[in-house]
């Protein structure tokens, strides 16, 4: 069996999902988000963000870690926040095992849905389908969480990892 947490980065929430793999067989243990109270400052929430993460490491003890790679066209106040909180996440995930992984918005999508182009609703719909689900993961941000870890799961062994400290 392995275990794999996939991340969804962002300041304001976090998503993630926690899924249990053997063989092409996937189960969700979990999903959910990592919400920061917006009053707070950046640093506060960063600081948030790498407690709430090194607890869920720790309460699930995944073998490997998968995150999304940041894509940004238009707001770049957004897009620094949200690599600095990426980056927050990249080093937790580092300090507790080790195995990273990272995917692009492209990848995911592809192994997904087969489509470079799906929109959220069909990623979502593929997340229920996949994991046997009675509905769509809420918020979106664990849905995407957990196609994170599928896309991982779907395409270990054919990506590079991203970093390994063994």
């Amino acid at each position: 069996m392995k275990r794999v947490i996939g991340i969804d980065p962002g300041l304001a929430l976090v998503g993630y999902g926690v899924i249990d793999s053997v063989g092409k067989t996937y189960k969700a243990v979990d999903y959910g988000v990592i919400k920061t109270p917006k009053e707070e400052s950046v640093p506060v929430r960063l600081a948030l963000i790498y407690k709430s993460t090194m607890e869920l490491f720790e309460k699930y003890k995944p073998s490997e870690i998968a995150l999304e790679e940041l894509f940004f066209n238009t707001n770049t106040t957004t897009a620094i926040n949200v690599a600095q909180a990426r980056g927050i996440i990249l080093l937790a995930a580092i300090h507790y095992c080790g195995r990273l992984y990272e995917y692009t918005p492209l990848q995911i999508k592809m192994a997904m849905t087969g489509y470079g182009r799906a929109d959220k609703k069909q990623i979502q719909e593929m997340v229920k389908r996949y994991l046997n689900l009675e509905k769509i993961p809420k918020p979106d941000d664990a849905a995407d969480g957990l196609a994170v870890a599928l896309t991982h799961l779907q395409s270990a062994g054919t990506l590079k990892e991203a970093f390994a400290i063994k």
